[in-house]
């Protein structure tokens, strides 16, 4: 009787083990070859195991690769969230702090290269993938990252260090202006840049969004 209790947990732990197996290996597959060249033959090579036990746990490589670009993105929002609470928690010098926030921020990519990399080939083939790919990659990754930024400008404009209308056009402003040159220019981290060349992208661009969003009065003290 205690053995057959044992078993069931070692079975469970086992399935578990071979789906994570499944997902990292189509991560390095999709995020190598796409999802119209990553075949299911070559995730089963990568991770391991059968194409028998992918479909087991997947019934489609389109239910596979929509899984794998939600796990993917919601590790890398997890991180860029923490990233937004821990240096907005800290805010004293609003200029000297935003800049070592979005300096961070801005170079993070290169800390998640098969997810970029993945991201990458969403881009380059988003024509052909089902629109429930692209939105379980919004609704996990860009979407939640941008409501903290948000929340977070929101309440430096509640203690009256920025002037702020809508929150989420600020956040977007603040993206866009500190990383998107960034962002294009290594190819959402594949290449690498130099460090003084980004802090002057990146300062140039916070100093354009200040210039923007801060009180036309200074806060009262």
């Amino acid at each position: 009787m205690g053995g057959h209790d044992e078993a069931a947990p070692r079975e469970r732990r086992g399935l578990r083990e071979k789906r994570q197996a499944v997902m990292d290996g189509a991560l390095r597959v999709f995020a190598r070859d796409g999802y119209t060249r990553g075949s299911i033959g070559e995730i089963a090579k990568e991770a391991g195991v059968s194409t028998r036990t992918i479909y087991n746990h997947f019934k489609d490589k389109d239910e596979l690769f929509r899984e794998v670009i939600a796990a993917s993105a919601a590790s890398v929002r997890d991180a860029h969230v923490a990233q937004i609470e821990r240096h907005f928690a800290k805010i004293t010098d609003l200029e000297a702090d935003l800049r070592t926030f979005v300096r961070e921020f801005a170079t993070s990519r290169p800390g998640f290269p098969d997810h970029f990399a993945l991201v990458r080939q969403i881009n380059a083939e988003v024509g052909h993938l089902p629109p429930e790919v692209i939105d379980a990659w919004r609704q996990n990754g860009p979407q939640p990252v941008k409501a903290a930024l948000a929340a977070a400008l929101a309440g430096l404009a509640k203690r009256g260090l920025l002037e702020i209308d809508d929150p989420f056009h600020a956040a977007t402003h603040l993206m866009a202006l500190t990383g998107s040159e960034v962002s294009a220019r290594t190819f959402m981290g594949a290449l690498s840049m130099a460090e003084a060349e980004v802090n002057e992208i990146v300062d140039s661009g916070l100093a354009v969004f200040l210039r923007a969003y801060r009180p036309r009065r200074p806060p009262a003290r």
